[in-house]
């Protein structure tokens, strides 16, 4: 552990860190071998990779081939607020200057501790997620590398998506990233992320993302994510909203990776008439074992939670929907909605969906459906009588099955990216 200690140290010192930065980081090193991995409904995950190389050598090092060949697919976008970010590097940013004028800040987190310590201090980990809730998230804050700060003062609305890329080519160190989102008072603004690493690596690494919005009162965030991790690549993804009074997040999150996932997709409803909408879709394919937990606790009165999940599964893989609704004790008025289906390619693979929900007080509504099952053949008939191919039939529904998430993205070359994404998955089954 001094060892590990040190080098931290080192670390922090090369990213030119403030001490309360660094101080946050040694706390959490000192947690993780006092804290329990988190706990997933009929889930076993012991064979993951989740804690494995924090810290190399190269920490500063990136790939240029990788950013030569990516980055230019993303710029020409003059009116968007863009940022690109390579491994711990970021290559390229920009915020257009009505924004700027507005107050609102967008950056990468290494500039945010630098640049605006107290709003970083405030809600980093403070408020949706902590770092002590387990070891993941221990490990999470120790050995952070770098991720997005995004700041949208009172009152001011965004037209534009506010777009971010994150892609990971070092195969020597975990994949470390933290977003963090804050809506001020009657904000209004789309965010989009890319998670994007290596498709083809003989090392395993494993990924730690947390993304935590925090939702001010009456503010309306429609936050789409895709994650496109490789076949190498371990990932525990945490996502969690944390919302006052009014306040909406839309959420429509697609888990399109290869290797094995530990998702937490959470949400707060912690002010009176707060609404959340979580929409989340996932494909299985090859070994892979994919554990997703999407939770909404309606933690004040009159407050709106809704839960939908689709995904298919191929091959031999393996995918567990949790679905959580939990109303507590207070919160009459509230409803809490929601809906696991699972779609099975083959007789090898397995799925699970199950809804959990937990209601503590009266005058509430809450609801749940849950199905796991093959393509129903009368869809299928239906096409093919029209002229389509057996695998043309196929496909089309499954996208119809998995369009809740892809209608939601607010840029139309990202839904078609994902369209694209979908139909080589399948491509290689069916």
């Amino acid at each position: 552990m001094e060892n590990l200690k040190e080098k931290l140290n080192l670390f922090s010192l090369g990213k030119e860190e403030p001490a309360w930065f660094l101080e946050k980081r040694q706390e959490a090193l000192a947690l993780i071998d006092t804290l329990k991995l988190p706990s997933f409904q009929r889930a076993k995950y012991n064979d993951f990779k989740l804690l494995n190389q924090p810290l190399a050598e190269n920490d500063f090092e990136t790939s240029e081939e990788l950013s030569a060949n990516i980055l230019p697919d993303f710029l020409g976008m003059e009116n968007q607020p863009f940022l690109f970010q390579t491994d711990s590097v970021t290559n390229f940013s920009q915020l257009p200057q009505d924004l700027i004028d507005a107050g609102v800040i967008f950056c990468d987190l290494q500039s945010a501790i630098a640049d605006y310590p107290e709003l970083v201090k405030k809600y980093y980990m403070t408020t949706a997620v902590k770092a002590d809730e387990n070891k993941l998230t221990a490990f999470h804050s120790a050995f952070v590398d770098n991720g997005s700060f995004l700041y949208v003062p009172d009152n001011v609305e965004i037209k534009e998506p506010i777009e971010v890329v994150f892609a990971q080519t070092a195969t020597n160190r975990a994949y470390v990233k933290h977003v963090l989102i804050v809506a001020g008072r009657n904000a209004k603004f789309s965010y989009l992320e890319r998670f994007i690493a290596p498709t083809e690596s003989e090392v395993e690494i494993s990924a730690n993302i947390i993304a935590e919005v925090i939702a001010g009162p009456g503010s309306t965030v429609k936050y789409s994510a895709m994650d496109q991790l490789g076949k190498n690549v371990t990932a525990y993804v945490n996502r969690r909203g944390y919302l006052l009074k009014d306040a909406m997040i839309d959420w429509a999150i697609g888990v399109m990776s290869d290797g094995n996932i530990l998702a937490d997709f959470d949400t707060d409803l912690v002010g009176d008439g707060a609404h959340s909408e979580i929409k989340a879709v996932a494909i299985s394919s090859g070994q892979q074992k994919q554990i997703i937990d999407t939770r909404v606790t309606n933690k004040a009165p009159h407050t709106v939670g809704h839960i939908l999940q689709h995904g298919v599964i191929m091959d031999q893989a393996t995918l567990t929907f949790n679905g959580i609704g939990h109303i507590l004790k207070g919160a009459h008025g509230s409803d809490a909605q929601q809906e696991s289906r699972v779609l099975m390619l083959s007789d090898g693979a397995r799925g699970d969906a199950n809804p959990i929900l937990l209601i503590d007080d009266n005058d509430v509504t809450a609801g749940h459906a849950a199905s796991v099952g093959q393509l129903d053949p009368s869809e299928l008939y239906y096409l093919m009588s029209r002229g389509l191919k057996e695998d043309q039939a196929q496909r089309l529904v499954i996208r119809g099955f998995l369009g809740s998430v892809i209608t939601a993205i607010p840029v139309k070359k990202t839904r078609d990216e994902f369209i694209e994404v979908i139909e080589g998955k399948l491509h290689a089954e069916i």
